[in-house]
């Protein structure tokens, strides 16, 4: 049978790799007790209310859900001061980065980016024959006068994680104001703030601000990361109605299930179990710096659920060992950083057993 024609710049595109599962580990190395901080999950888990709210929606599985997102569509709205028109909801905000390249994107046309930063914004670029510009990080943050000198009349979309994954860094609202006045009218800039519940720092931008004052700008969040709904998926696009009008005509029907609407409406209104998990992250996030900084270790300040750090030498063979002794973190190698490991926040239980499995492969 002949190989069917497939697109060359299909089979270019490198598959995402998520970190390892639990049982995966469990079933490659025999451990019965594997702890997982790899892939930015909220170790509290969803308020009770959105459990609550899933199951009830069980019961009606058999009925389309609402392609509109009518209930959850008005709740954001009014959570985030915006008209309903400005939001379009998808299957988390990795299907939303999809319909952004699918929505604006011609053969030709240009893509810009930070590196290392989000991976599926290089997929959008390529799946629609966009020509793809990374312009590296500088102090692991997003170099924004460097993007900049990057635009020209074929720039199209412009990607910014803020905070960063994986660096988990801002870029601030007088970076940000200064790069929107000096950026040309024909460019669409994509915030994507999955992990904006977590910031601290009063000087993270408004970016909702531009879209109310109608700029060609989309900001896209989340319930997968501080509202702990990662498995059910459910991320969201603000923009100008215009702009969000074009995209839902790419939109597939029905792309996100009742469940995950049901959960989001209920965790959207537990802001008391969101304030918990957002105090949890401080607190690990301050419990990795304190041990850092004692084993003399750099590390990269986080406004995210992750941080990553310096363990001065390859971090393949640490990540392995951790890997043995029942710990799963991310290797740096994924990200161009060879001798970073990034780590998501857990439990006290779950940080205190990383840094004992960390000190003890680094001394060994």
């Amino acid at each position: 049978m002949s190989t069917p024609l497939i697109r060359p710049n299909v089979l270019q595109l490198e598959p995402y790799s998520p970190g390892k599962p639990i049982e995966e580990v469990k079933r490659e190395l025999g451990l019965t007790d594997v702890v997982k901080l790899a892939s930015n999950e909220n170790p509290l888990g969803p308020s009770p209310r959105a459990i609550e709210a899933a199951v009830q929606a069980m019961q009606s599985v058999n009925l389309y859900p609402d392609g509109s997102c009518f209930e959850l569509r008005q709740a954001v709205a009014k959570h985030l001061q915006v008209p309903p028109e400005c939001l379009l909801f998808g299957n988390g905000s990795d299907e939303l980065i999809h319909y952004i390249g699918l929505t604006f994107l011609m053969p030709g046309d240009e893509v810009i980016t930070g590196h290392p930063s989000f991976v599926r914004y290089e997929a959008a670029a390529q799946l629609n024959n966009a020509p793809l510009h990374l312009v590296p990080l500088r102090e692991h943050r997003f170099d924004l006068p460097a993007i900049l000198e990057r635009v020209n009349d074929r720039t199209k979309l412009i990607f910014i994680a803020n905070p960063n994954n994986p660096t988990g860094t801002i870029v601030t609202a007088e970076e940000v104001e200064a790069f929107m006045n000096a950026l040309p009218e024909h460019v669409v800039v994509v915030w994507d703030q999955a992990y904006q519940e977590y910031v601290s720092r009063a000087d993270y931008p408004d970016t909702l601000r531009y879209v109310r004052d109608g700029h060609n700008v989309i900001v896209l969040r989340t319930f997968s990361k501080a509202y702990a709904l990662a498995g059910l998926r459910v991320g969201y696009a603000i923009a100008r109605p215009e702009i969000i009008d074009a995209m839902n005509r790419v939109r597939e029907p029905f792309n996100v299930n009742s469940v995950a609407q049901a959960a989001a409406l209920a965790a959207l209104h537990d802001q008391e179990h969101l304030r918990r998990a957002v105090e949890l992250n401080r607190q690990g996030l301050e419990y990795f710096y304190q041990h850092f900084e004692r084993l003399g270790l750099r590390y990269v300040r986080s406004e995210a659920n992750c941080v990553m750090v310096d363990v001065q030498r390859d971090s393949k063979p640490i990540f392995d060992q951790l890997l043995r002794k029942g710990v799963i973190v991310r290797t740096g190698h994924i990200f161009g950083l060879p001798t970073y490991l990034r780590i998501t926040t857990g439990k006290p239980e779950e940080n205190e057993r990383f840094i004992c499995a960390l000190e003890e492969v680094l001394q060994a």
